[in-house]
């Protein structure tokens, strides 16, 4: 082990030879219950609250109307809601949206793309029950309020 960090993640070095490793623990993160699947089938409907979320047409609706969202918007809204009250991490949730290991800089997009979909929700639902929380310098999570 390297290095053990203020946030709780643990950084490891591997050798080459020791990718065997990296596969189990790979494979043991994913079956662990309280890991998250992050996508969904195309038949499924996600509801929060009056938000309806049609993944396999890739729409939104809000008591019926439809909120206009880009590919990236789509995409973070269904992440979040599927893992509501967890919070998910500059780097996976862009890993996830962009399909490729982050860079380091990751935070200023996902920002960026977080503005605009909370800016869009909240325009077409503005007594939303629930607030796209971000935890400076972790990620951000989906909460419903109080």
């Amino acid at each position: 082990m390297r290095e053990v960090d203020d946030i709780g993640r643990i950084v490891i070095e591997f050798n080459e030879q020791d990718s065997d490793a990296v596969e189990k623990i790979v494979c043991a993160v994913n079956r662990h219950p309280a890991f998250e699947e992050l996508w969904l089938s195309n038949d499924e409907v996600l509801c929060l609250s009056e938000l309806e979320i049609y993944p396999g047409r890739r729409k939104v609706y809000c008591y019926g109307k439809e909120i206009e969202l880009k590919a990236k918007e789509f995409d973070l809204l269904c992440l979040l809601v599927v893992n509501k009250g967890y919070v998910l991490t500059y780097t996976q949730i862009y890993e996830k949206l962009w399909g490729q290991d982050s860079l380091g800089n990751e935070n200023n997009s996902v920002g960026c793309h977080v503005r605009s979909l909370r800016r869009k929700l909240y325009k077409e639902y503005p007594n939303t029950p629930f607030i796209i929380r971000c935890f400076r310098s972790i990620g951000y999570c989906l909460e419903t309020k109080l």
